[in-house]
């Protein structure tokens, strides 16, 4: 493998440059996109301690003296008059593909026609994302938010109070969202784990009312905070399963880790469904384009006779999430519908086939429309946003790139949080199709810089994992310095870049000047959800 620095000024290469940030939007921030009326509701908020920005202590999500402490989230919702009994709860856990499961299934769950509140996390642009309501499945608006906050902050006060700190921002905001449901009088929740799930905060629905538990994947993600083993965190995620109530597994698992979790519900009397069974024959046959937006036809035929039996064939879906991860997705969430039905609740097959295809998720596999990229000051660039931040969210991503544009010159623009596996993340996307530079930024990371990866940090990694995969590359400084690359010093055009540069704006500047001369090409936004709330809030902007 070999690195070349080269060293020219950026003005003389990309002399368009400047007209972009004349052009450009102003900087996103929340409480530009927020009302003002919620104010008080993120201030308060504010006041507690916050995982998503500080990172997760060590051993917090397992079942162990070092956990997390369920009995201070048990006492906040008995302040609250216990709204989660109130409802009948779909309970998701999994180290990925628990959003898209989550928003699979309550768009199915709204299709037949119920009240469905969906709980997911993180936010990508607002708070109220995390929690939507109703048979429209919207984000909770701002009146609505801070009128039940206001309704109930007394009680709250009291605990946070009586437990001296300790609350976080996650527990409270679950407790909140789930009074809100039972306040909304919502038929069904479909309630997304944050961290493992024995000891997350969500993990306080009894058994009478939950419709089924989902383990959609098993993986080394927050490996320190599960106890620092594939087994260990099984052993987390296994803890959403109760007494008597079915379990699907999404998958696929390694086979020791099928069997712990298996065995663990065998031992609750939990019927299991496996949405990897060789049952599952469903299949994507082709990439197709609805007003011009790329859509997956997929076949999406279930036959599973397991614990339960699962049935159901739809073919020629066209599901608005990509990639074949979101297949297994919705093939997840559809057994976790079906045993809605096998309970006696009405559910039809074209229920499931408009839920399927109607559910949509910002900064998964997102492409911006013509006139979006044009806002953006990105005209002429196929713009994909995906909050990849993983080793196998990074393969999945790699797949719907060479799917959607297998032919494209193709331009990373990456920012992640420090915690993450950024060398595996890079092995995945660096030999990509057409790859002509991968351009390193930083963003805020839950609204603070303490988790943020440098673009040095991470234009590092990408050449150790360039140097393991004996992958040619150029290595850049940064505009700062007025160090530069130029694609003709490329052997053949095919080296691609590596560029580190510290200013966001800069870098979607920078990526796209490197694809001004090709005549197809794709710029994709990764690494976070965090740099996705970015882009999305220069459009918003």
């Amino acid at each position: 493998m070999k690195i070349f620095s080269l060293f020219k000024s950026p003005q003389k290469i990309f002399p368009k440059r400047q007209d972009f940030f004349n052009s450009a939007p102003r900087p996103f921030s929340a409480a530009s996109f927020d009302s003002s009326e919620l104010k008080e509701f993120m201030e308060y908020m504010e006041t507690l301690k916050n995982y998503e920005k500080s990172g997760v202590p060590k051993n917090a999500g397992t079942d162990s003296g070092d956990g997390f402490d369920l009995g201070r989230m048990r006492y906040l919702l008995q302040q609250l008059g216990n709204p989660q009994s109130k409802f009948k709860a779909f309970h998701i856990a999994g180290t990925k593909g628990k959003g898209s499961t989550a928003t699979f299934l309550a768009s199915i769950l709204r299709a037949e026609g119920y009240s469905v509140g969906c709980y997911t996390s993180p936010h990508i642009r607002t708070i109220r994302e995390r929690i939507t309501l109703g048979k429209t499945g919207e984000p909770v608006s701002g009146k609505a938010l801070i009128s039940h906050f206001l309704k109930i902050k007394k009680d709250l006060d009291i605990v946070v109070g009586l437990e001296k700190g300790q609350l976080s921002h996650f527990e409270v905001l679950t407790a909140f969202a789930f009074s809100l449901f039972a306040e909304a009088k919502v038929q069904f929740a479909v309630i997304e784990a944050g961290l493992g799930g024995a000891r997350d905060a969500t993990n306080v629905i009894n058994s009478s009312d939950l419709v089924v538990a989902i383990i959609t994947n098993i993986g080394e993600e927050h490996l320190a905070a599960l106890g620092g083993s594939l087994e260990s965190v099984a052993l987390a995620k296994s803890g959403i399963i109760k007494y008597g109530r079915p379990l699907v597994l999404g998958g696929t698992f390694l086979p020791h880790i099928e069997r712990m979790i298996i065995d663990r519900a065998n031992s609750l009397c939990s019927p299991v469904i496996s949405a990897s069974d060789p049952g599952n024959r469903s299949i994507l046959k082709v990439i197709s384009r609805v007003s011009q937006m790329p859509r997956q036809l997929c076949d999406v035929v279930l036959r599973i006779k397991r614990d339960l039996c699962v049935f159901v064939e739809l073919f020629d879906v066209k599901l608005r999430l990509l990639g074949s991860h979101q297949l297994q997705n919705a093939a997840t969430a559809t057994c976790a519908a079906l045993c809605l039905r096998h309970q006696g609740w009405a559910l039809s097959d074209a229920s499931i086939r408009t839920g399927l295809e109607d559910a949509f998720l910002l900064g998964r596999g997102q492409f911006l429309t013509c006139k979006e990229a044009e806002v953006l000051g990105l005209p002429g660039a196929a713009v994909l946003l995906d909050g990849a931040h993983t080793k196998d969210s990074a393969q999945a991503l790699a797949n719907v790139i060479k799917t959607t544009y297998p032919e494209a010159s193709l331009v990373f623009v990456v920012a992640m949080a420090n915690d993450k596996d950024h060398l595996g993340f890079a092995r995945e996307l660096l030999s990509v199709g057409c790859l002509e530079a991968v351009v390193f930024t930083a963003v805020n990371i839950a609204g603070d810089k303490s988790r943020t990866a440098s673009a040095s940090q991470l234009r590092d990694s990408w050449i150790q994992a360039s140097r393991d995969m004996g992958i040619d590359i150029i290595c850049c400084g940064t505009t700062k310095h007025e160090d530069q690359c130029t694609p003709s010093t490329r052997k053949s055009g095919r080296q691609p870049i590596l560029f580190a540069e510290s200013s966001f704006e800069d870098s979607m500047s920078f990526g796209h000047s490197i694809l001004h001369a090709k005549s197809c090409g794709i710029i994709v936004f990764t690494g976070s959800l965090h740099i996705v709330s970015a882009v999305l809030g220069h459009l918003q902007g």
